[in-house]
């Protein structure tokens, strides 16, 4: 049975720092509810990582439990947001992906694995803020595969740890799992085609960041701009990744207070001074399962 034991504003406080900064523009109502989502996403997201046999037939029984609506944290918070099941168990058919050897083969893929570990979690805060138009669930879900691009960049030695390999095949095809695990010890010649395909990362992310922008006109008022802060502050990472590409190969990247900082005035500014209207939906990806829920 799942056995949900958390703190909503301890856990989005210490893993979300991010997501922490940005919650203090959000209004009071759906702040509660957001840190009580990521702390769910993130207790799932704990178990996937630590990659055993035991963990995999755990997140294929939290499916079937979910499916028949037992009256578990999970079911009892989903159904208080009027989130369809069908969501969160998109986002555990996901996080099961990565409890096996991954090699993602190209863009379709790339986004079609974000979709499931991300933009799942975009379409149920939508939810959680009580948004109506499908207009900016389309959106949502691009802003949570935005961020999990950014993830996936900023993460490529860490990944390949625990032998996952998210920059896509044809991208990089001669390119092995030993070649990305010796990032960490030493300079490589190959480098420099690790590095443009993190860039090519970082590119595709943005292109979802902006259509994640064009879905905030769709949104409660109340709302707007601390998505738009969470999102920028994100985004920035990639910013500071692709301004050093080689040296980023080798350690994670963060932003400190200074720089979430100045991210934050610079959104509250472009916020104020951009019209959200200026922001169109482009169409970037094939219709994904359940984004209509």
């Amino acid at each position: 049975m799942i056995d949900l034991k958390f703190n909503s504003s301890a856990d989005l406080k210490k893993e979300g720092k991010s997501f922490y900064w940005a919650s203090f523009f959000l209004p009071k109502s759906y702040k509660k509810n957001a840190g009580t989502l990521y702390s769910i996403c993130r207790y799932f997201d704990d178990i996937a990582d630590k990659y055993s046999e035991d963990q995999t037939v755990y997140l294929k029984n939290s499916i079937e439990e979910i499916k028949t609506n037992k009256n578990n944290k999970v079911n009892i918070f989903l159904q208080k947001n009027k989130i369809n099941n069908l969501i969160f168990i998109d986002l555990i058919e996901g996080l099961i992906l990565d409890q096996k050897k991954i090699r993602i083969q190209n863009k379709e893929e790339l986004i079609k694995y974000s979709y499931h570990v991300a933009g799942t979690v975009g379409l149920m805060m939508s939810k959680i803020i009580e948004v109506k138009d499908e207009k900016a669930s389309r959106s949502a879900i691009d802003l949570g595969i935005g961020m999990q691009l950014t993830n996936i960049a900023r993460d490529v030695y860490e990944d390949s740890k625990m032998k996952r390999i998210y920059l896509p095949a044809n991208w990089i095809p001669d390119i092995s799992l030993k070649n990305l695990t010796d990032l960490h010890n030493k300079s490589s010649e190959k480098d420099e085609r690790i590095s443009n395909a993190i860039h090519e990362v970082i590119g595709l992310s943005d292109k979802f960041y902006e259509n994640g922008f064009a879905g905030l006109k769709y949104i409660p008022l109340s709302t707007r701009l601390g998505i738009f802060i969470a999102a920028n502050i994100y985004r920035g990472i990639g910013i500071k990744i692709k301004s050093n590409k080689k040296k980023y190969l080798r350690e994670r990247v963060y932003l400190n207070l200074l720089e979430k900082s100045l991210i934050t005035v610079k959104s509250i500014l472009l916020f104020i001074f951009i019209p959200l209207m200026n922001y169109q939906y482009q169409k970037i990806r094939d219709n994904l399962p359940n984004e209509n829920l």
